[in-house]
């Protein structure tokens, strides 16, 4: 199973908000920052946090951060639940899916997990440069 997991908004290093406080000190506890990366998409603001969408131009890019899960197994689920991924009761709001990232301070590209967003964003400010700065 694949250990990367590419993240994009309250989960990342840098967010300081209070919304993702718990699972982030959780994910830096339970994994290693690979580093900053970015993935072809679209992110949006949805007021606490932002939602990822497929991208619509080639150049739609996403900026974020990969980390590597010391046990995937173990992670994936309180990550899942976190992100709002139904299992028994119908869609979520996100689905985890395995997706190309790049990495640039290691002049790499792998795959990585991402959560995708599971609802249409049109009614949503688009962040136009792909970074979340918080609520």
């Amino acid at each position: 199973m694949t250990s990367e997991l590419f993240v994009y908004g309250t989960l990342l290093s840098t967010d300081t908000g209070a919304l993702g406080r718990a699972p982030r000190a959780r994910l830096q506890r339970e994994a290693m920052l690979v580093g900053a990366a970015m993935i072809e998409g679209r992110l949006y603001h949805l007021g606490a946090y932002p939602a990822l969408a497929p991208p619509r131009r080639r150049l739609d890019q996403v900026h974020g951060e990969v980390w590597r899960l010391h046990d995937a197994d173990a992670a994936l689920p309180w990550l899942d639940a976190y992100e709002g991924i139904a299992v028994a009761d119908g869609p979520g709001e996100y689905e985890r899916v395995l997706r190309e990232v790049r990495v640039p301070a290691r002049a790499e590209t792998l795959q990585a997990w991402v959560y995708l967003s599971a609802q249409n964003l049109d009614a949503f400010p688009h962040l136009q440069d792909g970074r979340w700065r918080g609520a």
